[in-house]
C-alpha cells in the first residue's frame, strides 16, 4: 500500500460526503424527488452517489441527463430545498470516524473541505455532533470565495490559515476530486476507500506519497 512520505504531518484537512459522512441516500431522495416531480422515473441510489462531488449545480444537471428529461430552471433550487429538508434523515457518520477524530484532534488541527453549500455542512457536522472537532473558520463549503474542489484555492486557504507548509499538509478524501485537488496544491493526499466516491478512482496512478485507507480507523496509525 502507498504511504505518506513527509513528516511532520502539521494540519488534516478532511472531505465531507464519502468520507466522514455516508450521505448518499439523502442525497439520492432528494434528487430523485425533484426528478419525480419532473415526470422522470427514479434513478438508483448508486447512480447519483457516482454524481456527487462537483456540487449541487453539478449534480442537478447530472441526475437529469441521466433520467433523460429536460432540467427546469429551478431544478437547482428544488432540489436545495428538498435536500436541506433531510440532511441527516438517513446520512450518518461513517463507523469509527467520530473516535478518529477524537484521536487526531489531540494532534493536529482539523479542517473539512466540501463543494456542499457552507450552511448546509455546517448543520450536518451539527446534526451528527461532528461540529466540536472543527474551528469554525477550518469549515470551507462550496459556495464561498473560492473556486471548488478540484480547484485548490479553498486548501491553499485553509493551509494559510493554519500557517503551514502544504507539503505537511493532507487532504483526504474519497474521490478523484480530492486526489486532484491534493495534487494541484502540492499538499499529501489519503484516498478513503471506503466512500462512495472511490468508484471509478484512478488507482494506478496512486504513487508513492498517497495513502489508501479502508476504514477510518486507519487513520490514526496512518497519520
Amino acid at each position: 500500500m502507498p504511504a505518506l512520505i513527509a513528516t511532520p504531518i502539521a494540519f488534516i484537512v478532511f472531505d465531507l460526503d464519502g468520507t466522514l459522512v455516508d450521505s448518499k441516500r439523502d442525497l439520492a431522495e432528494a434528487a430523485n424527488a425533484v426528478l419525480v416531480e419532473c415526470g422522470a422515473t427514479p434513478l438508483p441510489e448508486e447512480a447519483i452517489a457516482r454524481m456527487v462531488g462537483d456540487g449541487a449545480a453539478t449534480l442537478v444537471a447530472r441526475a437529469f441527463a441521466a433520467a433523460a428529461v429536460d432540467q427546469p430552471s429551478d431544478a437547482l433550487a428544488r432540489f436545495l430545498e428538498r435536500y436541506g429538508q433531510r440532511l441527516t434523515v438517513h446520512t450518518r457518520p461513517y463507523d469509527g470516524v467520530p473516535s478518529a477524530l477524537a484521536t487526531l484532534r489531540e494532534r493536529y488541527p482539523l479542517a473539512v473541505l466540501t463543494n456542499k453549500p457552507l450552511r448546509a455542512t455546517q448543520l450536518v457536522l451539527r446534526g451528527l455532533n461532528l461540529d466540536g472537532y472543527f474551528a469554525e473558520q477550518f469549515v470551507v463549503g462550496g459556495d464561498g470565495p473560492y473556486a471548488r474542489k478540484p480547484d485548490p484555492a479553498g486548501l491553499l486557504a485553509l493551509t494559510r490559515l493554519a500557517g503551514v507548509d502544504p507539503r505537511t499538509v493532507v487532504l483526504v478524501g474519497d474521490s478523484v476530486i480530492d486526489w486532484k485537488t491534493a495534487r494541484a496544491a502540492g499538499t499529501q493526499v489519503c484516498v478513503a476507500r471506503y466512500g462512495f466516491g472511490f468508484d471509478g478512482f484512478p488507482v494506478d496512478e496512486l504513487a508513492v506519497g498517497h495513502a489508501v485507507v479502508d476504514r477510518p480507523e486507519q487513520l490514526t496509525t496512518l497519520l
